[in-house]
């Protein structure tokens, strides 16, 4: 078995990695190519870094020979650099969630897909909690899997959301269940073509058998046709078709079908999420349930507690009759498609951020009848400014800032009508992430006075 490995990315996700191997008494180094990292300031928050050979900037061939195995973050594309080096030296790479797996115990439901990820794994795991004792929420959803594996038994429990990133590196990773909620262009600066991105998203069954079973979306063209392709059995969700067998939506409520019986779940207006999109994610926690046992009654009750991700379509506060919805985490055309279709007031509009190879065609269509105004933001502004000419939408306008576009938009909009930040970009470049980009427009829509 390895005994020295490297880790490749001082983020969350690489001290967590390094942090487990160091207590299987592993020899780990440390490497990150961020010239700008103190390494006295990570072993200050992190004290057991202390054992680690911590190395930023440059890394030379001679150190890399040194290693067995390669830790690499999700954040770390593979054509860069180092990883071309780890490659010419044939050494063994994993990802964080690969780790984890080869160290964890008990079962695993892993969550991917282009939109819907995050609420979709917090509700699939309120409802395995609402049954199982011992059930941790893990993965891209903000907790590394690799921190979350210490103490856990054959009993354990973990749903996981998983990022195309991170599928890009796994071995053995074998999940009970597998959900693909859906896929739509998105990280193309990373995976540089869209095959690229499909193909990486279809690795959550890779080493999935006739035990496991694979959840999806029976509406998604590629993924209905991989349905037929893998070796696992397929349970259908669908928003739009009755299905003979799978869960589908249908005139106000959620049914399950299973050899000729149908099983009505629920009415949607008990549940607390807005919108189609929200549905099927929905859907898609009760097949993971329903797939591992847990009966209908309980996820019934799961679904009715549950309240809606931070940052996701996310009701924010009233001033003056206007509604604040917080959907920072529309960092996509199609995520942002989604936050626009759930609003049922006039919508006055935020959008543009940071530049991913993004087109905006279908999103700019989507505003007909919905969108009020939009106020760009952000370094993708002018490119959105023309496909909205392209479409003859003129009612945008351009702020530097956040709070400034927020500001145009209250002061424009009357009661009964809807602030939406949902920029269909990411944040970086003007804000750490969309978390703090959501906080900063939570913090602020707060400050309104209602007179």
């Amino acid at each position: 078995m390895s005994k020295r490995f490297i880790v490749i990315g001082a983020g969350i996700s690489g001290i967590s990695a390094c942090e487990l191997l160091l207590n299987r008494d592993k020899e780990v180094a440390l490497y990150d190519g961020n010239v700008n990292i103190d390494a006295k300031e990570l072993v200050k928050k992190n004290n057991f870094l202390e054992n680690v050979d911590i190395i930023i900037g440059d890394i030379d061939n001679e150190t890399i020979k040194g290693f067995d195995r390669a830790i690499v973050s999700p954040g770390i594309p593979l054509d860069i650099d180092v990883v071309k080096m780890i490659k010419a030296y044939n050494i063994p790479i994993w990802g964080e969630i690969e780790l984890a797996y080869h160290y964890g115990k008990g079962k695993l439901v892993a969550i991917t897909g282009t939109n819907g990820k995050t609420t979709t794994t917090a509700l699939t795991g309120d409802i395995f909690k609402a049954y199982y004792d011992d059930v941790r929420v893990v993965g891209n959803i903000g907790i590394p899997y690799t921190k979350m594996i210490e103490d856990c038994t054959d009993d354990t429990i973990f749903v996981a959301e998983i990022s195309s990133f991170q599928l890009e590196t796994i071995v053995q990773f074998k999940p009970n269940v597998s959900a693909i909620l859906n896929i739509t262009p998105d990280h193309l600066n990373r995976h540089h073509t869209m095959e690229n991105y499909i193909n990486a998203k279809k690795e959550i069954v890779r080493n999935q058998d006739a035990n496991d079973t694979c959840i999806l979306n029976y509406e998604d063209e590629v993924l209905r046709k991989f349905g037929k392709e893998v070796k696992c059995n397929v349970l259908y969700f669908s928003s739009k078709t009755i299905l003979e067998s799978g869960l589908y939506y249908n005139n106000g409520a959620i049914y399950y079908a299973l050899d000729g019986d149908i099983t009505k779940i629920i009415d949607v207006d008990d549940l607390t999420i807005l919108g189609l999109h929200n549905y099927e994610n929905a859907m898609c926690g009760i097949a993971a349930g329903i797939t591992m046992g847990i009966p209908i009654d309980v996820i019934v009750k799961a679904l009715r507690e549950f309240k809606a991700v931070e940052h996701r379509i996310e009701y924010v506060c009233e001033r003056r009759g206007v509604k604040f919805y917080n959907d920072s985490k529309g960092t996509n055309t199609d995520a942002a498609i989604k936050g626009i279709l759930a609003m049922n007031r006039p919508t006055y509009l935020i959008g543009g951020g940071y530049d991913k190879d993004s087109t905006y065609d279908e999103w700019v269509e989507c505003f007909d009848g919905k969108v009020k105004k939009l106020v760009l933001i952000g370094k993708t502004k002018e490119a959105i400014a023309s496909c909205c000419d392209k479409h003859g939408f003129r009612d945008y306008e351009f702020a530097d800032t956040l709070e400034e576009a927020m500001d145009i938009c209250f002061s424009e909009a009357s009661s009964g009508d809807t602030i939406l930040l949902s920029p269909a970009c990411a944040s970086w470049g003007m804000f750490k992430n969309y978390e703090e980009r959501g906080k900063v427009f939570k913090t602020h829509a707060r400050a309104y006075k209602d007179a």
